[in-house]
């Protein structure tokens, strides 16, 4: 579910800390829609990675 803090929706309980990520609220939040954490072989929390990350600038990021 998405909130709102500071007119910047936001994913409830998804706190992010990569400020250079498109989709980073310059706080600590994620704005996307949805995430996606990949890969799904994983064993354990440092294998793992946001697929959603997308670089500020990008053109195909709408």
């Amino acid at each position: 579910m998405n909130q709102e803090k500071n007119g910047c929706k936001h994913i409830k309980g998804i706190n992010c800390s990569v400020k250079s990520c498109y989709y980073h609220d310059g706080e600590t939040y994620c704005t996307a829609e949805q995430i996606a954490v990949a890969p799904e072989n994983a064993k354990s929390s440092s294998e793992t990675a946001c697929a959603t990350f997308k670089p500020h600038g990008c053109d195909t990021c709408h």
